[in-house]
């Protein structure tokens, strides 16, 4: 069965440990959001520094994990037909949209978003960690080290499928940051299989 996140928007779900969780854009270039903790202990979550540590890089794709911050595998991305993804840049947020863009009246973002759904598991808002971020481009200047984000590569109906290796309580969104997703929002799916 395929669930759709709205616009600008994000859910939580609990993940079985070997269940397969998809994540689809139905219509191209919007990004996802991703966060997975540990079911039994809300501590360990998701970590792009361990992630990039264990794999001596920054772009992940098919056959790559997602590493905790206690070392240990949450995800394994077991399909990807973007490859293209970004694991730098936390979730957008009121905060960064009035920092960066001026905005005096901003949206909840995908951390308020990621906060709101979370609540019920009793993850507090300091846990939320940087995301993973399914379908964003960024670009790291090699010389200056600029960070850059550019239109996701994502088409309709590309996706990424990620076999959980624990018990897990999932976080995603469909992203609310204007240039994320090449000024336009739009929706984003999931399955879980």
């Amino acid at each position: 069965m395929t669930i759709e996140i709205k616009p600008r928007s994000g859910v939580a779900f609990i993940l079985e440990k070997g269940q397969t969780l998809t994540v689809i854009d139905p219509l191209g270039e919007q990004v996802a959001d991703l966060l997975a903790f540990n079911f039994d202990d809300v501590g360990e979550v998701i970590s792009s520094g361990r992630t990039f540590d264990y794999l001596s890089r920054i772009l992940l794709t098919k056959g790559d994990a997602l590493y905790s911050n206690r070392s240990n595998v949450l995800l394994r991305i077991i399909e990807d037909t973007v490859g293209r993804h970004d694991f730098l840049l936390s979730p957008c947020s009121k905060d960064m949209f009035r920092i960066i863009y001026g905005d005096h009246d901003p949206c909840p973002g995908c951390f308020g978003n990621l906060a709101a759904a979370l609540k019920p598991y009793r993850i507090e808002p300091d846990h939320i960690p940087v995301a993973f971020n399914v379908f964003m481009n960024v670009s790291v200047d090699e010389l200056s080290g600029v960070l850059k984000v550019n239109p996701p590569l994502s088409r309709a109906g590309d996706h990424v499928s990620f076999l959980a290796e624990a018990k897990l309580i999932i976080g995603l969104t469909a992203c609310s940051a204007l240039q994320s997703n090449n000024f336009a929002f739009k929706p984003i799916h999931y399955e879980i299989s």
